[in-house]
């Protein structure tokens, strides 16, 4: 006969677990025709990550699905992988190079590539063999990283293809590009803040009209050496007759002309806009429309560069300081005033990115974007909650063509390559060897490599074997739901549907599950500057894997954030505890009868109605996880284990089970069994690790609860009659127990119960199940009848539907010495009243303390007096 440890210990058994699941290969999806399949790719964590909150409710979301559906008979696949991560893992070997006294320019580019790889291996397995601690079933064997060969692959012909349709090209136009990481970033990476700032108003005065100035307000001053133009609308009286004259611009040699377009708000601060097409993407298309010149001020590290004169060489913010006072000495600075606005900072190093001319590379965006549109008004692609439709379609709606070339040396190199004779731009899966304009064998590739998500981007194909046709990919794709955070919909959902729409045609997930952050217990992000971040690991070294994964999914509804507690953990370790304890009492009893032949008929009224209860559970739970209510679900499992079968059935069966001349025991025994093993499938999803270990050891026939049968509902076990009947003596039993206490009677006391019903069904409930309703309600005896003949007429008396439940007075209380106790706490109220009536009564106190007070006693006079006349009433009924 197997034994579970008299304790539950997590740390003893998730280890060993995870290790047979991996080598019995439980976690491997076959391509199966017989079966259908079910996918799950899962968002590929950074290389340089570590394990948080957000991964493991990412996970656990994932690993939930994943072990439902392939419970449920489908070829489930789970795909994981990495992410290379370009700018964080450059910036993390960089310093890590800095350290070791090197410097990434002196190496050069091949050098500082096999420190990355480096890095990777050392680095790139630790979110993974973290990610398994959560218990994440993973199909590790299919195991992706965004560089390996067969993604490098995707990746060049993805890009080619873009190019030869005229979806990818290069030119010079405005990008985010971060001083910091020396990149240019993209439009999704760009974090508006508010911040407080200054509209610096300054004059630029009129050539050939002394005294005459246009005054323009800007809250960059230092851009002003890049000015070419000054804007005003075209519909502006005031300045009608100044466009098409030249200014001043102040602090340079330099001369610019006044335009009009009707860019310019009118009605915005001076009507007058100076025009900086280098440095601001609006002024940028107004310089596009009148032939401007571009001229680009700064450096890549935010520096004035050589065409700022004097200020040359400063930091973007120390030329500013400077030139604001030479404004000021030169009469020009009009006014400063205070100004809030939204600047845009790198998400990654959180540098205010500059707005900078540069030739890049680009995607045009209106086609495929406008398929990733039309999607989303079929049903071929969802979001859950629907709420985030709106997200989706708003970013698209204002998408802008996306650059993806990064000035980084990690990351998939741009294929493209330059004659160093003729200049011609060759585009190519493979490495040219000859420009097919000139003949020059001279070639040199473009030293750009391309965006991080360009690459995820491709994400649910390119892992599963795409551009070739595999079987993978002609079985597993599309994938049948993604679930991701809602920080990230248009940096990589929004990505991977054109992506997909574009080259396979199809959308490349059916429904996207948004989950929200997991916020401290003061709903705050959790974050390193903040230090309340809170590691998983550390919870599964305390509490297990199971307990973590339970507190993340209780109570958790799609989209929503939530709030992690400690105390939530510790009731999660609790319910394991139940769980286990519940299960040793079953073991422990499971000799006392052979119960391998037992038939339905056998079963009494309790086994029929926990068996119906266990039976309606599967299939409500199914309907919530089809649905992704996976917070609902395991509330409704939880709340079956927990108070159902621990708190209910298993005290209904115990006389059974300890009267050797029970002839039900071995139905008893059979529903225990039967009915925690069908729990325990519906809980395994959630907690696989303690369900795996007590299936294990509870029965022979399957070797793993993870490639058992999920439960279905069937005809057979539904007891209805059975249900509402142990439903009644449940109504019976708390109405008794709420009795017992508000006479403070304790449990070990027990006392004659009377159930008198004039209906004969009802007192056939009653008088069958005599056996545990007397253990539950605390009965010596259980008398059971049609009328109140022979009950003593002190009986305290409490109501149920159809029903009414005797207990005689004296055998729940000494009544001499309950009277005496009664009248001591009627005096004790009677004081409590005086005092507060006298305050009440007081007008000093009543109009000099402070109403929260007043109400505080107007509050404790109502409850005494109500306390008061319980007293009295039960006083009354003992003297009759």
């Amino acid at each position: 006969m197997k034994e579970l440890e008299k304790t539950y210990d997590p740390s003893q058994i998730e280890d060993r677990l995870y290790r047979k699941w991996e080598e019995k290969k439980y976690f491997h999806a076959e391509v199966d025709r017989s079966k259908k399949p079910f996918t799950i790719v899962m968002p590929p964590p950074n290389v340089t990550g570590q394990l948080h909150m957000g991964h493991a409710l990412d996970n656990t979301m994932q690993d939930i699905l994943i072990r439902f559906k392939r419970m449920q008979g489908y070829s489930a696949l789970w795909q994981p992988g990495t992410d290379h991560a370009a700018i964080a893992t450059e910036v993390k070997v960089t310093e890590k190079l800095k350290e070791q006294g090197i410097d990434k320019k002196e190496i050069g580019r091949e050098e500082f590539l096999k420190h990355a790889w480096a890095w990777k291996e050392e680095y790139g397995n630790r979110i993974v063999s973290q990610l398994k601690k959560m218990g994440s079933s993973a199909d590790w064997d299919r195991e992706r990283f965004t560089m390996d060969e067969g993604c490098s692959k995707a990746v060049k012909e993805v890009f080619v293809r873009l190019y030869e349709k005229g979806y990818i090209y290069k030119g010079s136009r405005i990008i985010n590009w971060c001083p910091v990481c020396k990149t240019s970033i993209s439009d999704a990476e760009v974090i508006h803040e508010e911040q407080d700032g200054f509209f610096w108003h300054i004059n630029y005065p009129v050539v050939g009209e002394p005294g005459r100035f246009v005054e323009i307000a800007t809250t960059r001053p230092e851009t002003l050496l890049g000015d070419t133009a000054v804007a005003v609308n075209p519909d502006d009286e005031r300045y009608t007759d100044i466009v098409g004259k030249m200014l001043e611009l102040p602090l340079t040699d330099r001369q610019i002309p006044v335009i009009a377009d009707p860019y310019v708000d009118k009605e915005f601060g001076t009507g007058c806009v100076k025009i900086t097409p280098a440095h601001d993407p609006n002024d940028f298309e107004v310089g596009k429309r009148h032939n401007l010149e571009e001229i680009n001020i700064l450096n890549d590290d935010a520096t004035i560069n050589e065409l700022g004169g004097k200020y040359a060489g400063m930091d973007r913010y120390e030329a500013r300081k400077q030139m604001v006072a030479d404004l000021d000495a030169l009469g020009l600075l009009v006014k400063v005033v205070p100004h809030s606005h939204n600047v845009g900072t790198h998400d990654r190093c959180k540098t205010t990115v500059e707005p900078m001319i540069k030739p890049q590379w680009f995607v045009r965006m209106k086609e495929m974007g406008q398929a990733a549109l039309d999607i989303i008004k079929t049903d071929e692609l969802s979001f859950v909650p629907e709420q985030f439709d709106k997200t989706y379609i708003h970013w698209l709606e204002n998408i802008r063509d996306w650059c993806i070339s990064r000035q980084l040396w990690w990351g998939h190199r741009i294929p493209a390559w330059y004659c160093d004779e003729c200049g011609e731009t060759i585009v190519s899966r493979e490495t040219p060897t000859v420009c097919p304009k000139c003949g020059c064998t001279h070639l040199t590739q473009d030293e750009d490599t391309l965006d991080t998500w360009f690459s995820s981007a491709l994400w649910p194909f390119s892992t599963l074997g795409w551009p070739d046709k595999t079987p993978e990919y002609e079985y597993f794709y599309p994938t049948s739901v993604l679930v991701t955070g809602y920080d990230i919909i248009f940096f990589w959902v929004i990505r991977m549907v054109f992506s997909a729409l574009e080259q396979t045609g199809k959308s490349p997930f059916k429904h996207v599950l948004i989950h929200g952050l997991v916020r401290d217990d003061q709903g705050r992000k959790m974050s390193k500057s903040l230090g309340n971040g809170i590691d998983p690991l550390e919870v599964i070294d305390k509490y297990g894997a199971d307990a973590l994964r339970l507190t993340l999914i209780t109570g958790n509804a799609p989209g929503n954030d939530m709030r992690f507690y400690w105390e939530r953990v510790e009731n999660s370790r609790n319910f394991a505890n139940k769980i286990w304890n519940a299960t040793r009492f079953i073991m422990m009893n499971m000799e006392k009868a052979d119960f391998t032949n037992v038939k339905l008929s056998d079963l009494t009224i309790a086994d029929r109605w926990i068996l119906s209860k266990v039976n309606t559970l599967a299939k409500e739970m199914t309907d919530n996880m089809e649905k992704f209510e996976l917070g609902i679900a395991v509330s409704k499992v939880y709340d079956f284990i927990w108070e159902e079968f621990c708190d209910w059935y298993i005290e209904m069966v115990k006389p059974r089970l300890y009267n050797d001349e029970d002839e039900t025991k071995a139905a008893a025994l059979w529903t225990l069994k039967t009915v925690l093993i069908q729990a325990l499938k519906l809980l395994h999803p959630y907690m696989p690790f303690i369900t795996e270990e007590i299936f294990c050891n509870i029965q022979d026939e399957e070797e793993s609860i993870m490639i058992s049968k999920w439960p279905e509902y069937t005809d057979e076990w539904n007891f209805e009659a059975d249900e509402a009947a142990v439903d009644t003596i449940k109504a019976a039993v708390r109405a008794i127990r709420n009795l017992r206490t508000g006479m403070n009677v304790p449990p070990s006391r027990k006392a004659k119960v009377y159930v008198v019903s004039a209906k004969e069904d009802v007192r056939h409930i009653f008088e069958s199940s005599k056996s545990f309703f007397a253990t539950l309600g605390y009965a010596s005896e259980v008398h059971v009848q049609e009328d109140k003949t022979g009950i003593d007429e002190n009986a305290v008396s409490t109501l149920i539907h159809d029903a009414a439940v005797y207990i005689p007075l004296e055998e729940l209380v000494d009544i001499d010495k309950e009277i005496e106790r009664l009248e001591k706490e009627a005096a004790k109220l009677a004081g409590e009243i005086k005092r507060a009536s006298g305050m009440l009564a007081n007008p000093k106190f009543v109009d000099k303390a402070p109403a929260a007070k007043v109400e505080e006693e107007k509050a404790k006079l109502a409850k005494y007096t109500e306390m008061s006349e319980q007293v009295a009433e039960r006083l009354a009924q003992l003297k009759k």
